[in-house]
């Protein structure tokens, strides 16, 4: 329940972030001096994921290479809103952005379920010499087995990333504000001022010449790879937890009694 509540708390501060106060723009620091966030003014470019700033038109061309036969699908409207007195390029920015980002935390987590169901470290998990949790423990189990401390280390470095996400890493603009959804910052700064450390992305500078085209293609490939392991940990979250609410499952599944959610 613990976590909950940090979670939560960590969730309400970042709306905070957005919530306009006596008519100041809260991310006016991050605008350039070309920037505007009026849709109206935008005139799209040849790719629709390289817009300086996204419009409704941007979620159509890539629903529609994502998935023709579902295409363009917005029941509750989010596309037309404008959260928290934002302009609509802004609210489409923080969608995009929100669900390019979830979908790589669920490929990750569900990368993890698989290979925590197997394998775990053989390494001594703790300076006391304790362990890893044994594999025979389903992952959430193998999470309530961690120590507080370790898990706390987790928090915080998740936040970290976050906070560094959020603030361009001192270099890019808002996804908000024009940066393009899902473009992680480079940690350059970082590595000029600190230390040493790999970006998140390409790493090794593999892709650094992949022409705009190949980008693009493998850009809307990632959001469809995001949406399908949503579904697939959440599958897995159900399945353990709800014996026979995923018969596809049922022979894999290791029954957890605890509750995922705390």
């Amino acid at each position: 329940m613990k976590y909950l509540h940090v979670i939560c708390s960590l969730f309400a501060g970042s709306l905070h972030a957005f919530a306009p106060v006596a008519q100041v723009d809260p991310f006016s620091f991050l605008l350039q001096e070309t920037d505007t966030i009026d849709s109206e003014d935008v005139i799209p470019v040849k790719l629709p994921m390289g817009d300086m700033f996204e419009t409704r038109a941007n979620l159509e061309a890539i629903a529609t290479k994502a998935n023709p036969s579902v295409a363009y699908w917005d029941p509750l409207k989010l596309a037309d809103a404008e959260f928290w007195g934002q302009s609509n390029s802004a609210t489409i920015g923080w969608i995009r952005h929100a669900e390019i980002k979830h979908g790589r935390v669920a490929m990750a987590a569900f990368v993890g379920y698989c290979v925590q169901s197997n394998f775990v470290f053989p390494w001594k998990e703790t300076l006391a010499g304790a362990p890893h949790p044994e594999a025979s423990l389903g992952p959430e189990a193998q999470w309530d087995a961690v120590p507080d401390l370790a898990k706390w280390q987790i928090i915080f470095l998740i936040g970290a990333l976050e906070i560094y996400d959020e603030c361009g890493g001192g270099t890019m603009p808002h996804y908000m504000r024009g940066r393009k959804p899902g473009q992680y910052p480079s940690f350059q700064v970082f590595r000029d001022n600190i230390h040493f450390v790999f970006d998140l992305y390409d790493p090794f500078g593999v892709n650094k010449n992949m022409s705009d085209e190949k980008r693009e293609e493998r850009l809307v490939m990632e959001i469809n790879n995001g949406r399908l392991a949503m579904l697939g940990i959440f599958g897995f979250l159900s399945a353990d937890t709800i014996p026979g609410s995923v018969p596809g499952l049922a022979s894999i599944a290791k029954q957890y009694e605890g509750n995922p959610w705390w």
